[in-house]
Protein backbone atom coordinates (compact mmCIF):
# COMPACT_ATOMS: atom_id res chain seq x y z
CA UNK A 1 0.00 0.00 0.00
CA UNK A 2 1.18 3.65 -0.81
CA UNK A 3 -0.74 6.78 0.48
CA UNK A 4 -0.74 8.65 -3.29
CA UNK A 5 -1.20 12.04 -3.44
CA UNK A 6 -4.47 11.79 -5.80
CA UNK A 7 -5.77 10.00 -2.69
CA UNK A 8 -4.84 12.09 -0.02
CA UNK A 9 -6.20 15.27 -1.24
CA UNK A 10 -9.51 14.99 -0.63
CA UNK A 11 -9.46 13.20 2.97
CA UNK A 12 -6.40 16.20 4.32
CA UNK A 13 -8.74 18.87 3.10
CA UNK A 14 -11.54 17.70 4.79
CA UNK A 15 -9.01 17.85 8.02
CA UNK A 16 -8.07 21.39 7.14
CA UNK A 17 -11.37 22.50 6.89
CA UNK A 18 -12.38 21.35 10.34
CA UNK A 19 -10.07 22.91 12.00
CA UNK A 20 -9.64 26.26 9.80
CA UNK A 21 -13.50 26.27 9.00
CA UNK A 22 -14.79 29.10 7.10
CA UNK A 23 -13.05 32.07 7.99
CA UNK A 24 -9.44 30.43 8.80
CA UNK A 25 -6.95 30.64 11.90
CA UNK A 26 -8.62 33.30 14.16
CA UNK A 27 -4.91 34.41 15.97
CA UNK A 28 -3.64 35.49 12.33
CA UNK A 29 -3.79 39.04 12.95
CA UNK A 30 -1.50 38.73 15.89
CA UNK A 31 1.61 39.25 13.85
CA UNK A 32 3.20 39.90 10.93
CA UNK A 33 3.16 37.40 8.36
CA UNK A 34 6.87 36.51 7.02
CA UNK A 35 8.62 33.22 5.35
CA UNK A 36 10.10 31.36 8.00
CA UNK A 37 12.06 27.71 8.18
CA UNK A 38 10.86 24.84 10.64
CA UNK A 39 11.51 21.94 11.59
CA UNK A 40 9.87 18.62 12.39
CA UNK A 41 11.28 16.85 15.72
CA UNK A 42 10.75 13.54 17.62
CA UNK A 43 10.28 14.04 21.02
CA UNK A 44 10.15 10.23 21.52
CA UNK A 45 11.53 7.02 20.54
CA UNK A 46 9.70 5.29 17.91
CA UNK A 47 9.18 4.25 14.03
CA UNK A 48 7.89 7.30 12.14
CA UNK A 49 5.31 6.97 9.76
CA UNK A 50 3.68 10.03 7.44
CA UNK A 51 6.95 11.60 5.89
CA UNK A 52 4.44 11.68 2.51
CA UNK A 53 1.62 13.98 4.34
CA UNK A 54 3.79 17.01 4.63
CA UNK A 55 4.29 18.45 1.23
CA UNK A 56 0.96 17.12 0.09
CA UNK A 57 -0.84 19.02 3.31
CA UNK A 58 0.90 22.36 2.84
CA UNK A 59 0.46 22.44 -0.76
CA UNK A 60 -3.16 22.62 -0.26
CA UNK A 61 -2.61 25.39 1.85
CA UNK A 62 0.17 27.47 -0.19
CA UNK A 63 1.94 25.75 -3.14
CA UNK A 64 4.68 27.88 -2.38
CA UNK A 65 5.18 25.80 0.89
CA UNK A 66 8.46 23.17 0.42
CA UNK A 67 8.96 19.51 3.09
CA UNK A 68 12.41 18.24 2.67
CA UNK A 69 12.36 14.75 4.87
CA UNK A 70 15.42 13.80 6.57
CA UNK A 71 14.57 10.58 7.30
CA UNK A 72 11.79 8.12 5.81
CA UNK A 73 8.60 6.36 6.98
CA UNK A 74 9.55 3.02 9.05
CA UNK A 75 12.96 4.10 10.22
CA UNK A 76 13.42 4.15 13.35
CA UNK A 77 13.80 7.75 15.80
CA UNK A 78 14.92 8.76 19.11
CA UNK A 79 14.06 11.82 20.99
CA UNK A 80 16.02 15.35 19.20
CA UNK A 81 15.91 13.52 16.12
CA UNK A 82 15.37 16.29 12.85
CA UNK A 83 12.36 14.39 11.21
CA UNK A 84 11.98 16.69 8.06
CA UNK A 85 12.26 20.55 7.21
CA UNK A 86 9.66 22.95 6.00
CA UNK A 87 9.79 26.33 4.45
CA UNK A 88 7.17 28.80 3.80
CA UNK A 89 4.80 31.48 5.07
CA UNK A 90 4.74 31.35 8.87
CA UNK A 91 0.83 31.58 8.66
CA UNK A 92 -0.10 29.03 6.25
CA UNK A 93 2.74 26.71 8.65
CA UNK A 94 0.77 27.62 11.31
CA UNK A 95 -2.48 27.52 9.89
CA UNK A 96 -1.43 23.39 8.81
CA UNK A 97 0.60 22.58 11.75
CA UNK A 98 -1.91 20.50 14.22
CA UNK A 99 -3.61 18.60 11.07
CA UNK A 100 -0.14 17.34 10.25
CA UNK A 101 1.39 16.52 13.73
CA UNK A 102 -2.00 15.10 14.52
CA UNK A 103 -1.80 12.60 11.52
CA UNK A 104 1.68 11.83 12.29
CA UNK A 105 1.72 11.54 15.60
CA UNK A 106 -1.23 8.84 15.47
CA UNK A 107 0.57 6.72 12.38
CA UNK A 108 4.01 6.74 14.42
CA UNK A 109 2.29 5.39 17.14
CA UNK A 110 0.77 2.77 15.40
CA UNK A 111 3.91 2.35 13.49
CA UNK A 112 5.93 2.12 16.88
CA UNK A 113 3.34 -0.55 18.43
CA UNK A 114 3.42 -2.52 14.98
CA UNK A 115 7.26 -2.93 15.47
CA UNK A 116 7.13 -3.45 19.12
CA UNK A 117 4.77 -6.66 17.97
CA UNK A 118 6.86 -8.12 16.18
CA UNK A 119 9.99 -8.00 18.35
CA UNK A 120 7.65 -9.17 20.86
CA UNK A 121 6.74 -12.25 18.58
CA UNK A 122 9.61 -13.26 17.82
CA UNK A 123 8.62 -15.02 15.09
CA UNK A 124 9.82 -14.66 11.65
CA UNK A 125 7.01 -17.93 10.52
CA UNK A 126 3.77 -15.39 11.99
CA UNK A 127 2.87 -12.09 10.21
CA UNK A 128 1.69 -9.21 12.37
CA UNK A 129 -1.98 -8.49 10.17
CA UNK A 130 -3.93 -5.37 11.33
CA UNK A 131 -7.92 -5.55 11.68
CA UNK A 132 -10.87 -2.87 10.70
CA UNK A 133 -11.42 -1.35 14.26
CA UNK A 134 -9.54 2.09 12.85
CA UNK A 135 -11.20 5.21 13.43
CA UNK A 136 -13.23 6.36 10.56
CA UNK A 137 -11.69 8.47 8.16
CA UNK A 138 -8.36 7.40 8.98
CA UNK A 139 -8.26 3.61 7.87
CA UNK A 140 -5.57 3.93 4.80
CA UNK A 141 -3.61 6.17 7.41
CA UNK A 142 -3.52 3.33 10.20
CA UNK A 143 -2.81 0.42 7.61
CA UNK A 144 -0.42 2.53 5.67
CA UNK A 145 1.25 2.62 9.67
CA UNK A 146 1.24 -0.88 9.76
CA UNK A 147 3.02 -1.32 7.21
CA UNK A 148 5.84 1.23 8.11
CA UNK A 149 6.08 -0.56 11.63
CA UNK A 150 6.87 -4.12 9.72
CA UNK A 151 3.30 -5.18 9.65
CA UNK A 152 0.63 -6.66 7.11
CA UNK A 153 -2.53 -5.01 6.35
CA UNK A 154 -5.32 -7.40 6.19
CA UNK A 155 -8.75 -6.44 3.67
CA UNK A 156 -8.88 -2.64 3.89
CA UNK A 157 -12.70 -3.16 4.11
CA UNK A 158 -15.83 -5.36 3.57
CA UNK A 159 -15.78 -4.77 -0.37
CA UNK A 160 -12.68 -6.73 -0.92
CA UNK A 161 -12.48 -9.87 0.65
CA UNK A 162 -15.43 -12.07 2.89
CA UNK A 163 -15.27 -13.10 6.14
CA UNK A 164 -17.93 -15.20 8.51
CA UNK A 165 -17.41 -14.36 11.90
CA UNK A 166 -19.98 -15.05 14.39
CA UNK A 167 -22.55 -13.58 13.77
CA UNK A 168 -22.65 -14.63 10.10
CA UNK A 169 -22.65 -18.63 11.69
CA UNK A 170 -25.96 -17.21 13.83
CA UNK A 171 -27.05 -16.42 10.25
CA UNK A 172 -26.69 -19.32 8.14
CA UNK A 173 -28.41 -22.86 7.27
CA UNK A 174 -24.81 -24.56 6.83
CA UNK A 175 -21.53 -23.56 5.99
CA UNK A 176 -21.41 -25.62 2.36
CA UNK A 177 -24.58 -23.71 1.05
CA UNK A 178 -23.17 -20.07 2.41
CA UNK A 179 -19.96 -20.85 0.71
CA UNK A 180 -21.90 -22.18 -2.46
CA UNK A 181 -23.69 -19.40 -2.69
CA UNK A 182 -20.59 -16.41 -1.92
CA UNK A 183 -18.82 -18.34 -4.50
CA UNK A 184 -21.47 -17.62 -7.03
CA UNK A 185 -21.81 -14.09 -5.98
CA UNK A 186 -18.37 -12.76 -5.65
CA UNK A 187 -16.45 -14.98 -8.11
CA UNK A 188 -13.15 -16.54 -7.95
CA UNK A 189 -11.32 -13.95 -7.36
CA UNK A 190 -12.09 -12.69 -3.76
CA UNK A 191 -10.47 -14.24 -0.70
CA UNK A 192 -13.49 -15.98 1.78
CA UNK A 193 -11.91 -16.40 5.54
CA UNK A 194 -13.94 -18.22 7.95
CA UNK A 195 -13.73 -17.52 11.44
CA UNK A 196 -14.32 -20.60 13.85
CA UNK A 197 -14.67 -20.37 18.07
CA UNK A 198 -15.61 -23.62 18.66
CA UNK A 199 -14.39 -27.28 17.59
CA UNK A 200 -17.79 -28.07 15.30
CA UNK A 201 -16.70 -25.15 13.81
CA UNK A 202 -13.36 -26.13 12.91
CA UNK A 203 -14.11 -29.40 11.61
CA UNK A 204 -17.08 -28.10 9.59
CA UNK A 205 -14.78 -24.86 8.22
CA UNK A 206 -11.85 -28.13 7.42
CA UNK A 207 -14.46 -30.24 5.53
CA UNK A 208 -15.14 -27.38 3.16
CA UNK A 209 -11.27 -27.01 2.76
CA UNK A 210 -11.77 -23.20 2.54
CA UNK A 211 -8.44 -20.98 2.10
CA UNK A 212 -8.28 -19.00 4.76
CA UNK A 213 -9.42 -19.85 8.59
CA UNK A 214 -9.14 -17.67 11.90
CA UNK A 215 -9.15 -19.50 15.19
CA UNK A 216 -11.02 -16.85 17.74
CA UNK A 217 -10.82 -16.28 21.33
CA UNK A 218 -8.37 -19.42 21.77
CA UNK A 219 -5.98 -19.60 23.89
CA UNK A 220 -2.30 -20.65 22.58
CA UNK A 221 -2.21 -23.74 23.07
CA UNK A 222 -6.08 -24.59 21.55
CA UNK A 223 -4.37 -22.88 18.43
CA UNK A 224 -1.50 -25.11 18.71
CA UNK A 225 -3.91 -28.17 18.95
CA UNK A 226 -6.61 -26.82 16.36
CA UNK A 227 -3.64 -26.43 13.78
CA UNK A 228 -2.42 -30.02 14.33
CA UNK A 229 -6.21 -31.17 13.35
CA UNK A 230 -6.10 -29.29 9.66
CA UNK A 231 -4.96 -32.67 7.01
CA UNK A 232 -1.42 -32.10 5.85
CA UNK A 233 -2.18 -31.30 2.28
CA UNK A 234 -4.73 -28.91 2.80
CA UNK A 235 -2.78 -27.21 5.43
CA UNK A 236 -0.21 -26.55 2.90
CA UNK A 237 -3.05 -24.78 0.76
CA UNK A 238 -4.70 -22.91 4.26
CA UNK A 239 -3.82 -19.68 5.92
CA UNK A 240 -4.65 -20.02 9.10
CA UNK A 241 -4.99 -16.92 11.29
CA UNK A 242 -5.46 -15.98 15.15
CA UNK A 243 -7.27 -13.07 16.94
CA UNK A 244 -9.24 -12.24 19.62
CA UNK A 245 -8.01 -11.04 23.02
CA UNK A 246 -4.44 -10.70 21.85
CA UNK A 247 -2.61 -7.58 23.89
CA UNK A 248 1.54 -6.82 24.26
CA UNK A 249 1.64 -8.88 27.34
CA UNK A 250 0.40 -12.39 26.03
CA UNK A 251 1.78 -11.50 21.97
CA UNK A 252 4.94 -13.55 22.80
CA UNK A 253 2.75 -16.84 24.11
CA UNK A 254 1.15 -17.04 20.53
CA UNK A 255 4.94 -17.71 18.98
CA UNK A 256 4.98 -20.93 17.12
CA UNK A 257 1.46 -22.09 17.45
CA UNK A 258 1.26 -23.22 13.89
CA UNK A 259 -0.84 -20.13 12.14
CA UNK A 260 0.68 -17.65 9.82
CA UNK A 261 -0.74 -14.92 11.00
CA UNK A 262 -1.90 -12.94 14.52
CA UNK A 263 -4.33 -10.12 13.63
CA UNK A 264 -4.19 -7.21 16.46
CA UNK A 265 -6.85 -4.64 16.80
CA UNK A 266 -4.87 -2.86 19.60
CA UNK A 267 -2.64 -1.73 17.27
CA UNK A 268 -5.26 0.71 15.50
CA UNK A 269 -7.85 1.11 17.96
CA UNK A 270 -5.93 1.77 21.41
CA UNK A 271 -3.35 4.58 19.36
CA UNK A 272 -0.75 5.67 21.68
CA UNK A 273 0.78 8.65 19.75
CA UNK A 274 4.43 9.42 18.96
CA UNK A 275 5.49 12.67 20.19
CA UNK A 276 6.46 15.09 17.48
CA UNK A 277 7.11 18.87 17.04
CA UNK A 278 7.06 21.53 14.88
CA UNK A 279 9.16 24.13 15.77
CA UNK A 280 10.33 27.42 13.99
CA UNK A 281 14.24 27.73 13.62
Amino acid sequence: MTLATNTLRPALRAFLQEDLGATGDASRAAYVDRPITARIIAKQAGVLAGQTLPPVLMALLDPAVTYRPVVSDGDLVTPGTVVGHLSGPASVLLAGERTLLNLMQRMSGIATATHAAVDALNDPQIGILDTRKTAPGLRLFDKYAVQCGGGVNHRMGLYDAVMLKDNHWRLMTDLPTALCRLTHAVGPTKRIEVEVETPAELAATIACRVEMILIDNQSPDTVRRWCAQIPSDLRRQMTIEASGGIVPATLPTYARTGVDYLSLGYLTNSVQALDLSLEFD
